[in-house]
């Protein structure tokens, strides 16, 4: 059995009260689908922009997810700024694009 994973890829830029990361691969669908590689086949469904690389999908390929189902669309690939709060139990979005 395998499954497929429809949703959002995208790079995120991270804050925390301990660290900060820019440029992050992120998105409901490559969160889902890299856990689910653990127990499934995964093919993934999404739509990625120009700036999406080879080396973007290195975890993908690592987790042997199918990635076929990556549309490449002109302009960027979607992106999420946020801010976690010291807890983590809140976060506030800063920037989407």
């Amino acid at each position: 059995m395998s499954l497929l994973v429809v949703g959002s890829v995208a790079f995120d830029a991270i804050q925390t009260p301990f660290h900060e990361a820019e440029r992050v691969l992120g998105g409901a669908a490559m969160y889902f689908a890299v856990a689910a590689s653990f127990f499934t086949r995964v093919n993934v469904v999404g739509v990625v922009g120009d700036d999406f690389t080879a080396k973007d999908e290195d975890i993908f390929r690592r987790r042997r997810i199918d990635t076929q189902g990556l549309e490449r669309a002109p302009g960027k690939t979607f992106f999420w700024a946020g801010k976690y709060s010291a807890d983590f139990t809140d976060r506030t979005t800063l920037a989407t694009d």
